[in-house]
């Protein structure tokens, strides 16, 4: 890793027009920095320390000078005794440091970024399946992932706990990757870091916006639908390939922007599509359908649960054909693709109660998964179990509540990373919706006990959808991360009780 001064440091920003001012003598400037932190607890000797966030306080830059920061980063100019680089935008500025420190890893790989209000996490897996099938008949490393699933770099492979990390912590992944002779990097882009200049002075080979709907609209996040929308659009300024969903809301304002990039790619269920998804179809438990593209006509499958997700496969299809991925490795990725908390089907053995775990948690996925379920499993009484998030996306407790009376016959409502709400309040809210539709509902605040609930007191033939959580294995309680079961974890306990107990049932009247 290169080293760099403090005035080289400065020039870079002054070159991106981030500089304000320099507060140093001359000589100081030619010091060498050994290590960029944000993080008052992660400083060591050399450190260029970089004052972010609208919580930042002084007293976590006096700790950081005192641990061996010798200059600092800053909109404002605290008079300490080490430098001052004063800027105009420190989480631009932050974004371009990372990529100098660690050299611009990312242009020695192929990068994908997937945008979208649905389906980011499923179409970054089905990604990552085609390419990976590729990757190993070449004999090269699997490639690497950063989702709000998990993330993987060739160093680290963790459960995720944000969409897109902070620019330093996704440069170290891009090193990372980079150090493990990695390819190709998939990453779920938020709308919060493209806004908030999260991925500056970052460039992506392929881009991919999957749709839009209004979602993430709260005081802490986007002001209206309007400002949610834009900031997604500004990933197609930094993008050499736009990948662009034909059918998705206001699909000419997301071509019209995709101008921005060198080329664009799109994908359908229309005619006129680059990538022509058509003749959907359900063959027993998989979801076929073919594909016509100027390379290919071909039929592809799905081994994963749910109509939509051919949305997600065809935005798959278009980045491996962006980047020249033959046919057979698209084919073989999509059959075995999964991903974890997403789709995932689980049945009790007298097939009275299919258990569908996914993460659907806004207007436009709850939307999706309520026409997948009444067209693949027509006749079955519906089961909905979600909870909304506490001190964010506001506008979910109502979508979600009429949403879910409309379409289910029975509702548990329960936690779902509650945050500083009571967890009753936020349920009782979304009831209001919820009654407009349906007074069948209840309130089980216990994630657990609700999941239970929904398995043993349901009705025989009955689906139930589990949403919002997905495999995540934590809750937000107050201010912190509480290690929980997941949902998968729920579901598998207490579907092997319910199926003990119908044996049990069944010897006792033999």
């Amino acid at each position: 890793m290169k080293r760099y001064t403090i005035d080289e440091y400065a020039m870079k920003i002054q070159e991106n027009n981030l500089l304000i001012s320099k507060n140093y003598a001359a000589n100081i400037g030619k010091q060498f920095i050994d290590k960029v932190s944000y993080n008052s607890n992660d400083v060591a000797e050399n450190t260029l320390f970089i004052c972010k966030g609208k919580a930042f306080k002084e007293e976590y830059l006096d700790k950081a000078i005192n641990e061996g920061s010798i200059a600092y980063i800053s909109e404002i100019d605290y008079h300490k005794n080490i430098p001052c680089i004063l800027v105009n935008n420190v989480q631009k500025t932050l974004s371009l440091v990372s990529n100098i420190y660690y050299d611009y890893p990312w242009k020695k790989m192929n990068l994908i970024g997937v945008t979208g209000t649905k389906g980011k996490s499923t179409t970054c897996y089905y990604i990552k399946y085609i390419i990976d099938e590729y990757l190993n008949d070449e004999g090269k490393p699997t490639s690497g992932i950063i989702s709000s699933i998990d993330t993987y770099d060739g160093v680290i492979n963790e459960e995720s706990h944000i969409t897109t990390p902070e620019s330093l912590d996704l440069q170290q992944h891009f090193s990372n990757a980079q150090s493990s002779n990695i390819t190709h990097m998939i990453t779920e882009v938020s709308s919060q870091a493209l806004k908030y200049g999260r991925l500056y002075d970052v460039c992506f080979d392929v881009g991919v916006f999957l749709n839009i709907s209004e979602d993430h609209i709260s005081p802490i996040e986007h002001s209206d639908l309007e400002d949610y929308f834009s900031s997604k659009l500004k990933l197609f300024k930094q993008c050499k390939i736009a990948c662009i969903n034909l059918e998705s809301d206001f699909a000419s304002r997301i071509l019209e922007a995709g101008g921005n990039s060198e080329k664009i790619i799109t994908f359908g269920t229309s005619e006129n599509a680059d990538i022509y998804g058509y003749n959907i179809r359900k063959d027993g438990n998989n979801i076929v359908f073919d594909v016509r593209t100027d390379k290919f006509d071909k039929e592809f499958i799905l081994t994963m649960p749910g109509l939509f997700n051919v949305e997600n496969a065809l935005a798959a299809i278009a980045v491996a054909y962006s980047l020249n991925i033959p046919e057979k490795f698209i084919f073989s990725g999509l059959e075995k693709a999964r991903s974890s908390g997403r789709m995932e089907k689980y049945v009790s053995k007298d097939k009275e109660k299919i258990v569908i775990v996914d993460y659907a948690h806004n207007k436009l996925s709850f939307t999706k998964l309520y026409e997948s379920t009444k067209e693949e499993y027509k006749g079955r009484n519906i089961v909905t179990v979600f909870g909304c998030p506490g001190g964010k996306a506001f506008s979910r407790r109502k979508d979600l509540g009429l949403l879910a009376g409309l379409h289910s016959d029975s509702i548990i409502l329960t936690s779902e990373d509650p945050g500083e709400e009571q967890v009753r309040t936020i349920c009782e809210e979304i009831a209001e919706y919820v009654k407009r539709n349906n007074d069948n509902y209840e309130i089980v605040e216990d994630r657990g006990e609700a999941i239970k609930s929904s398995i043993f007191e349901s009705e025989p033939n009955t689906i139930i959808l589990l949403t919002g959580k997905g495999n995540e294995k934590r809750q937000k309680i107050g201010k912190a991360y509480i290690p929980c079961p997941s949902d998968v974890d729920y579901v598998i306990q207490y579907l092997e009780d319910y199926n003990n107990a119908i044996k049990e049932v069944a010897v006792s009247l033999e």
